[in-house]
């Protein structure tokens, strides 16, 4: 039987490398070169059976959801969003996922929701906890630190005047009146003079035609930059994650106060050492950081996810095995 590997579908004006950091975590368990299958059209695929890790967060479109007969799921770190799983727990796809339980999840929260459906489910974190193959000696660990889209989550002037009907919902909503947070906030966290020397990496990126094989490539040039970084400060899950299996010295900045984002979080985002910020600017953290973070802020990951990535790599070698 052939394997396969998700790619997928970005946006119309942007993608997000970190569902390629996700694929890059499932790539490994393959002994050869996969065919690869867009997450967002699993339905229509129609050739010989394949072998595929169904890790990450699911989908985009609804419509295209249940995946295709011909493809053969290990279910691991999936997740199912608070604002999909109306659409894709009718009683077909509960029926799918019971025929191919029990489904390993990536979160707590997407355990229960399934739970509740009557489906075996259980937690398993997620895989790019498994990335440790990118890892090097601590001799390679240089002094760069990287900050890698704090505070993604609020609005900046260019997310708000994207066209005109956006620009009145944000007026409407109040995000235009939060334009400015970000930097603020940012400042009561972060040194100035390491925000001066700091490199900054993004994961939403333009869409500009890259082919997926570019997207993979430049997912393996940031993981191995982080690999080697001295400090990762970041909002993103899938460039903490993977910090933590590759042990870089990691902090995440928690700002995150709707269900869409925080059903996320549960069950992994006490692996991290996490600073909370809430909306007016106050924060706490769990790893006795006093002070803002300079360049000579060191921490000392958790490591509280070793076992989980160690389950993950024994169920994923046996499946694809």
């Amino acid at each position: 039987m052939k394997n396969a590997l998700l790619t997928y579908q970005e946006g119309k004006f942007t993608y997000n490398l970190g569902d390629y950091v996700q694929s890059l975590a499932a790539r490994q368990f393959h002994a050869d070169s996969p065919f690869l299958i867009n997450r967002e059209k699993l339905n229509q695929y129609d050739g010989d059976k394949v072998k595929l890790i169904m890790n990450g967060w699911f989908t985009h479109n609804l419509r295209n959801w249940i995946p295709s007969q011909d493809i053969d799921p290990l279910f691991v770190s999936f997740h199912l969003n608070s604002s999909a799983a109306p659409f894709l727990l009718d009683d077909n796809s509960v029926s799918y996922l019971k025929e191919h339980a029990p489904i390993g999840c990536r979160d707590k929260f997407t355990v229960e929701l399934l739970k509740e459906k009557g489906v075996d489910a259980y937690f398993t974190g997620c895989l790019t906890l498994t990335l440790d193959n990118y890892a090097v000696p601590d001799t390679e660990r240089g002094d760069d630190i990287y900050i890698v889209e704090p505070f993604f989550n609020y609005p900046t002037f260019k997310t708000v005047t994207t066209e005109p009907k956006q620009f009145l919902r944000s007026v409407l909503n109040g995000d235009v009146f939060k334009i400015f947070k970000k930097r603020r906030f940012i400042k009561k966290i972060i040194d100035k003079d390491l925000l001066k020397t700091a490199k900054f990496r993004r994961h939403v990126l333009p869409n500009i035609g890259e082919s997926d094989i570019e997207k993979f490539e430049l997912a393996e040039t940031y993981l191995k930059e982080y690999a080697k970084a001295k400090l990762v400060i970041t909002s993103r899950i899938h460039c903490a994650l993977p910090c933590l299996a590759m042990g870089t010295p990691v902090i995440f900045i928690h700002s995150f106060n709707s269900e869409v984002d925080t059903c996320r979080f549960e069950g992994i985002i006490d692996l991290f050492n996490r600073i909370d910020v809430d909306e007016k600017g106050n924060t706490k953290n769990n790893f006795n950081l006093n002070g803002l973070i300079n360049k000579d802020t060191s921490v000392k990951n958790k490591n509280l996810h070793l076992n989980m990535a160690a389950e993950l790599k024994k169920k994923c070698e046996l499946f694809m095995n």
